[in-house]
């Protein structure tokens, strides 16, 4: 179409009189202009297919990290129930035991809780000693104050009400504790 152009404004300006020469200049400044616009068009259209692509690619990324996401938790929380599985059936049979009346129930449940609690220390739990500890509000939550026993007490944790633990070095429970006053 371009070229076109620039041949029917060729045939125009034939002539070499001053008029025409403006006239013939003014065409030439036309097809120049054309080009430059049909250039910018080009770039226009490549700007926005890079543009189209760039944006698809993005909502692809962002659903694949959802979907990454979602099967990351999926898999955490599925090795932590399968590790705590053995224990569940400690319960069961400790349970069967104390239906039958036999002395060994204490034992049983306390060998299910070392096993939980060592499952659980594996994955990376940790609990908070707190009791006899210097109160310390980022560590421990108050939940009461009594007065202090001794002058040396004063300020430190003297009993346990909840404890408290860390997941990988992440507070996941505060302890819950009674403070000397």
């Amino acid at each position: 179409m371009l070229n076109k152009i620039k041949e029917f404004m060729s045939n125009q300006v034939e002539d070499t009189s001053p008029k025409k020469a403006k006239k013939k200049k003014e065409t030439e400044d036309n097809i120049e202009l054309l080009q430059e616009i049909e250039t910018l068009k080009s770039e226009l259209d490549e700007s926005k297919d890079k543009y189209i692509r760039l944006f698809a690619e993005f909502d692809n990324f962002k659903k694949r990290s959802v979907k990454e996401r979602f099967e990351l938790m999926k898999t955490a929380a599925q090795e932590t129930i399968t590790s705590l599985l053995p224990i569940l059936d400690d319960f069961d049979r400790a349970k069967k035991s104390a239906e039958s009346g036999a002395e060994a129930f204490s034992e049983g449940v306390q060998l299910v809780y070392q096993k939980l609690y060592s499952a659980l220390e594996h994955k990376g739990l940790k609990s908070m000693e707190s009791t006899g500890a210097d109160f310390d509000p980022e560590w421990h939550e108050a939940i009461t104050d009594i007065p202090s026993p001794s002058e040396e007490m004063k300020g430190k944790v003297i009993d346990t009400i909840e404890k408290g633990y860390v997941l990988n070095d992440k507070i996941i429970r505060y302890a819950k504790v009674v403070v000397a006053k």
